[in-house]
């Protein structure tokens, strides 16, 4: 009898939709937080859109290279901790030996099974290193392209989430009105991308819709107020 084919389905973009939803959360909160304040300081939109996208411009700048340098580092952590590995299979091999034993005696196998698995590794020292990379430090290898892809996606995230809320302050040319409607497009939006991004990741959407609108509306309205004090 014909069998199915097993196939597995697993979500592995799980760094690029960081990257959107860093982007996204702080491009929909940051620029409409600043029109918003100052909605009521002045009648006219022009000021409004003018400031808006010099900050959409500077913060996707800002958030680009601090996804740049996060990634960066990450990269830079990773290299540093395999050299060290890299040395210590060489220097401390009877050591490194018997951590592996002990990391798959923490999977149910006994000092007497693990042994030749430990032998055989160890005649593989590039194959030991990722082995010991992975399951004693919890560090996979970065992409290589991470930091500049990485950079990009937020970057680009924030232009787009920054141009939602901004966008009623360009078609309306009453600065209350466009508050009112800014507000009204900015929840929309983060309820949308809270429903997109839960449907991507493998949660609940409407759950992910709901909560992503209530933070996402909670810091908006925080930074509103400030910008209002201020």
């Amino acid at each position: 009898m014909p069998q199915t084919p097993h196939v597995e389905k697993h979500f592995t973009a799980g760094e690029l939709v960081r990257d959107i939803v860093i982007g996204m959360s702080d491009g929909l909160t940051v620029p409409f937080a600043l029109a918003a304040g100052l909605s009521g300081a002045v009648s006219s939109t022009t000021i409004v859109v003018t400031a808006g996208l010099a900050e959409i411009a500077a913060g996707s700048i800002a958030m680009g290279l601090g996804g740049y340098l996060a990634a960066r580092s990450d990269a830079e952590h990773y290299s540093s901790e395999r050299r060290r590995e890299q040395l210590e299979i060489k220097e401390k091999t009877d050591v490194e030996k018997t951590e592996v034993s002990d990391i798959f005696q923490q999977y149910g196998l006994t000092a007497e099974q693990s042994a030749p698995l430990v032998e055989a590794l160890s005649q593989k020292p590039d194959a030991w290193i990722d082995f010991m990379m992975r399951f004693e430090l919890g560090l996979e290898e970065p992409d290589p392209k991470r930091a500049f892809s990485s950079a990009i996606t937020i970057a680009l995230s924030y232009i787009v989430g920054g141009l939602i809320p901004l966008s009623p302050y360009i078609l309306l040319p009453v600065a209350r009105t466009a508050l009112l409607t800014s507000v009204v497009v900015t929840l929309l939006a983060l309820l949308i991308f809270g429903y997109i991004k839960g449907r991507f990741t493998g949660t609940n959407p409407l759950r992910s819709g709901i909560q992503t609108a209530l933070i996402g509306g909670l810091a908006a309205a925080v930074a509103f107020f400030i910008a209002r004090l201020i």
